[in-house]
């Protein structure tokens, strides 16, 4: 392509990263099913293990068919560089491994996905002794107030899981700035389609592939986009990448790689001591959905609009939670971050409670109840009584998933059949504790 334009969107999620093999023509990414590649001598050798020299060695490390989505994704969130990964957590590990350390702290959103608000409120702690503080993110500021020296990192996601709720992205960062730490979003519910979260300061942006990126249910992912742009020398908070690496003979990462240092060392050190890579064959599968991400995108947005304003005006729905509604506290900031569209998952309450979420995902019929987003399907669940199960009723609730919340992810299926679906599943809910449904 020419240097002169900046490929569109679409251009670069069908073409970033990728060209015709070079020992077949292939013009699809092959699947590069294996474990290692053959050096072309001793100094080949030695030069790729001393970070000298870009190759592959090890598919633990770097492999041809997870590089093309690695490029992809940087080329799609406006990053330099992606380490992609085996899940979205192992993205969120991977994300912060470089800079934490026993007694480091994280100031998070309280509204996320219920299995990060665990592992980081709990697993991170027991395993590596890294502390996380939860503030209510509508307020930029509980982000500063719950600051320390300790605290090396902020993180948000851009579309909070399961209440799609809008995070004012560019305020935080300001707070993130000032505090000389790197804010990391979650872009995952949002996908670069709707959201690009560098653009309003980001520093770094993790997704879980496995979901919209990927679109087909197939395939678990996950990747880590660094912007480039956070000066990891500002402070002495962040030696992993800026004092000597003794497993590199005392290269110091940011140094030696300036703003590609964060993605070497993801790497180079991160995929190297903990294993977590993403599979060649998933790779694979994700660059597939990446190829019609925005028509996708389009579509989920449609649908799940149609579907929230049905159940907005349902009687037996106490409230509806989806930033595409004019009825939303979110609706204007989401005109400002994701003007495409208000993404595809949202969450209402049932008047019914815990008994009628229950009775609701078990009645439906074209809707699937499982826990995943982002697929070409629909699907439902309950939270509390699924994914968000292992939180306290109190933080059930901080976290948008009380006892009478249900989560629906919004397919690609004719919106009516999928109203239809709800509407006769309701009836049930309803059937089964009309006095509770009152």
């Amino acid at each position: 392509m020419s240097d002169n334009k900046t490929p569109g969107f679409d251009t670069l999620a069908i073409h970033a990263g990728a060209s015709p093999d070079p020992a077949t023509g292939a013009r699809q990414t092959p699947i590069y099913q294996t474990t290692s590649f053959v050096f072309d001598d001793v100094d080949h050798a030695a030069s790729l293990f001393n970070l000298q020299k870009l190759g592959f060695i090890y598919s633990r490390l770097t492999n041809p068919t997870t590089s093309v989505l690695e490029e992809r994704l940087a080329s799609l969130e406006g990053g330099v560089g992606a380490t992609a990964t085996a899940s979205g957590h192992a993205a969120q590990l991977l994300a912060l491994f470089p800079f934490m350390e026993p007694g480091a702290e994280i100031v998070a959103a309280r509204k996320l996905y219920g299995g990060s608000i665990n592992q980081m409120g709990n697993s991170f702690k027991r395993a590596f002794g890294w502390n996380t503080t939860f503030v209510d993110s509508d307020d930029p500021e509980n982000f500063r107030k719950a600051a320390t020296d300790k605290t090396r990192a902020l993180f948000i996601e851009s579309l909070a899981n399961p209440g799609g709720v809008v995070s004012d992205i560019a305020a935080i960062a300001k707070v993130a700035n000032e505090l000389g730490v790197p804010l990391i979003v979650d872009n995952t519910m949002a996908t670069p389609y709707l959201c690009r979260p560098i653009e309003h300061g980001a520093d770094i942006v993790v997704h879980s592939t496995t979901k919209f990126l990927s679109g087909n249910g197939t395939s678990i992912g996950g990747i880590v986009v660094d912007s480039g742009k956070f000066n990891w020398a500002q402070s002495d908070k962040f030696a992993g990448l800026t004092a000597e690496d003794p497993g590199y003979h005392g290269l110091k990462f940011f140094e030696t790689f300036g703003e590609l240092a964060y993605t070497f060392h993801g790497h180079a050190v991160g995929l190297r001591d903990l294993g977590v890579n993403q599979q060649p064959m998933n790779a694979f599968l994700t660059l597939l959905g990446i190829e019609t991400l925005s028509l996708r995108m389009e579509r989920h947005c449609e649908n799940a609009l149609k579907v929230a304003e049905y159940l907005e005006g349902h009687d037996q729905i106490d409230w509806v939670e989806y930033a595409g509604l004019p009825s939303s506290r979110y609706h204007e900031q989401a005109k400002r971050y994701t003007p495409r569209g208000a993404g595809a998952v949202f969450t209402f309450g049932l008047k019914g409670g815990y008994d009628a979420g229950v009775k609701l995902v078990e009645s439906v019929e074209l809707l699937s109840h499982l826990a995943n987003i982002g697929d070409a399907r629909s699907l439902i669940i309950h939270p509390a009584s699924t994914t968000h199960r292992q939180l306290s009723p109190e933080a059930l609730e901080a976290a948008g998933a009380g006892p009478d919340v249900v989560r629906l992810s919004i397919g690609l299926e004719d919106p009516a059949d999928v109203i239809a679906d709800l509407e006769q599943g309701l009836a049930k809910a309803a059937a089964a504790a009309p006095a509770a449904a009152e």
